[in-house]
């Protein structure tokens, strides 16, 4: 059994600016943020969306063009018609439902367009300060990489790492756990050698025993 908190330790001191890199300054901006994010990076979506919300920042005005318009305004985030559609259609339901405001628990979240668990988890952790796990290719990597979890499937991921994390440190842990795919535990080759918590991950174990 992995002692989870300790590698969560070693990876606060670590990254100890360990935080969201999308930019955001309410929960509707946050959710379309999120759902720009889906293979893109978050560079690139802060870059979109310094300019997208000078222009239009509430369910109301999203609501209010058409796919084409908001197509025209997100082209570089790539899939942008999809995400186009979405966030037309979720900006339509909030204001249909929730008088335009996004709501903060799970199960209304992921009923809105383009919005799964992930998106959903990103939002209620990050905009409304609750406990949540909100697990993206990063963590959903790294997790079964260290050995924190053996799953298949991101959900999968989301509801194991909620067993074996304290409630209180899942948010957080999600931030630490993207910061170190992102610098270290990359996709096609982790740096072992410089990882801090080499001694910890089963990668790591299995490749040099």
């Amino acid at each position: 059994m992995k002692d989870v908190n300790k590698i969560l330790d070693v990876l606060e001191k670590t990254y100890p600016d360990a935080k969201c890199e999308l930019n955001y300054t309410t929960p509707f901006e946050l959710l379309v943020a999120t759902i720009l994010s889906a293979q893109c990076t978050d560079v690139r979506v802060n870059k979109v969306t310094e300019e997208l919300f000078k222009k239009y920042n509430t369910a109301r005005a999203f609501s209010k063009l058409s796919v084409d318009q908001i197509s025209e305004e997100i082209k570089s985030c790539g899939l942008y018609k999809s995400k186009s559609q979405k966030i037309k259609a979720t900006s339509e339901m909030l204001c249909e439902l929730y008088d335009g405001q996004v709501p903060d628990t799970l199960d209304k979240l992921v009923e809105l367009p383009g919005v799964g668990r992930k998106t959903a988890n990103v939002v209620l952790s990050n905009a409304f300060n609750q406990d949540a796990m909100a697990v993206d290719t990063h963590v959903f990597r790294v997790a079964n990489r260290i050995g924190l979890v053996q799953t298949q499937t991101p959900e999968k991921t989301e509801f194991e790492l909620m067993d074996v994390i304290p409630k209180k440190r899942w948010s957080h842990s999600h931030h630490l756990l993207i910061f170190h795919g992102r610098r270290i535990c990359k996709a096609r080759k982790p740096e072992c050698e410089i990882c801090p918590i080499k001694n910890d991950c089963s990668y790591y174990k299995e490749g040099n025993d």
